[in-house]
């Protein structure tokens, strides 16, 4: 699982692909034995190897949200405390929301970037009204729907609650985990059952936001209505063609 984590986390870094620079991002993958590989603080996707990765426990980072950990520091010891034996890199800021989002069902990796035509949205005053927007099938199949919205707030531990509270929010309404996460101010979280599908919310998503962008300047944009986005989103072959493109 480490190799496809590896190779994800490249494509997620190509610079081609404007998601990520330098040390933005971060991902992650669930493994059978209870534990998971997060990115190590401090290292870029697009040359991540097998150092550019720490092994947690699972159950104990998720736990970690309900714990009371007062400081940045403490913050830092109890993360460090639930590392795998043998491990010695620092795992990133984000690992307590991996492993929360890593629980959720038919999740077992997880992309995190800061795609900047995506930040562009996210960063401006209509950003909560404009994610929400369905313009074109291909965002539906790859993208869902709609995405979970969270307001900015302090990255690592506030920001995982912040994450988890909305998160499930959204199941209850939608029966269902969800594809996106969009953060105010900060970036995307793809999630999905195979790389391909990570790495295709994540490249839809930022071509989404282009799309966007051009649409605000050439006069406003012009949404698919809710009809015609339900349909999209429970038409048979574009199902089909949702699973042939995450394999």
């Amino acid at each position: 699982m480490l190799d496809q984590l590896i190779a994800l986390s490249r494509e997620l870094g190509k610079p081609e692909y404007d998601l990520a620079i330098l040390g933005e991002g971060n991902t992650s993958v669930k493994l059978d034995d209870g534990a998971f590989w997060v990115k190590a603080s401090g290292t870029t996707l697009g040359t991540a190897d097998e150092n550019s990765f720490v092994k947690l426990d699972l159950a104990g980072a998720a736990a970690l949200l309900d714990d009371d950990l007062p400081t940045d520091e403490a913050i830092q010891a109890a993360m460090l405390g639930v590392r795998a034996p043998g491990q010695t890199r620092q795992p990133s800021v984000e690992a307590m929301m991996h492993a929360f989002l890593l629980a959720l069902p038919g999740v077992t990796f997880v992309g995190h970037t800061h795609p900047t035509a995506v930040n562009a949205l996210l960063c401006g005053n209509d950003a909560e009204r404009l994610v929400h927007l369905c313009l074109f099938p291909d965002q539906i199949v790859c993208c869902g729907a709609s995405p979970v919205y969270v307001p900015y707030t302090d990255p690592g531990l506030p920001l995982a609650r912040a994450v988890r509270d909305r998160v499930h929010a959204w199941m209850r309404a939608e029966g269902m985990a969800p594809k996106a996460i969009l953060i105010q101010n900060h970036g995307l979280f793809a999630l999905g059952a195979t790389p391909k599908e990570v790495t295709s919310c994540a490249l839809m998503w930022a071509k989404t936001a282009r799309v966007m962008l051009g649409a605000l300047a050439c006069g406003g944009i012009h949404p698919l209505t809710a009809a015609q986005v339900a349909r999209i989103a429970t038409r048979p072959d574009e199902k089909f063609r949702a699973a042939l493109i995450g394999k």
